[in-house]
């Protein structure tokens, strides 16, 4: 089914909201190999020490400090800078500021569900 831009395959938009325990995201926009969300990480929070087995990921700041663990590499970032986060790297996100973290995720693979997921390390004791 053509979409009204004249693609030969659906566009998912904006789905609510999902709340964590380091903040929430939304999925802004997903498509065949690509899905694009916006994450806010409170202050003082982070994700998982995690990995994916299918999927890249582009990390865009668009305001806060972010704190970025890929395999030995850490780097801080802050808004209008950018990072890429390898398939199979373990990575984590983090806030370290004292304003809320926002960033843009583009994922990128063949498949980009919630369950692709491996956790080292995480605060809130999720599997």
């Amino acid at each position: 089914m053509p979409t009204s831009i004249g693609l030969p395959f659906p566009i998912i938009g904006p789905t609510e909201t999902e709340n964590r325990p380091w903040g929430s995201f939304t999925t802004l926009e997903e498509g065949p190999g690509y899905k694009i969300k916006r994450i806010e990480v409170n202050p003082g929070h982070r994700l998982s020490l995690q990995m994916h087995h299918h999927r890249s990921e582009h990390w865009i700041v668009l305001s806060g400090t972010a704190k970025v663990t890929c395999d030995d590499k850490i780097e801080i970032l802050e808004a209008n800078q950018s990072t890429y986060v390898p398939q199979c790297s373990a990575h984590r996100l983090e806030n370290p500021g004292v304003i809320q973290l926002v960033i843009i995720e583009v994922q990128n693979g063949e498949y980009l569900g919630e369950d692709d997921i491996i956790r080292f390390q995480d605060d809130y004791s999720r599997g």
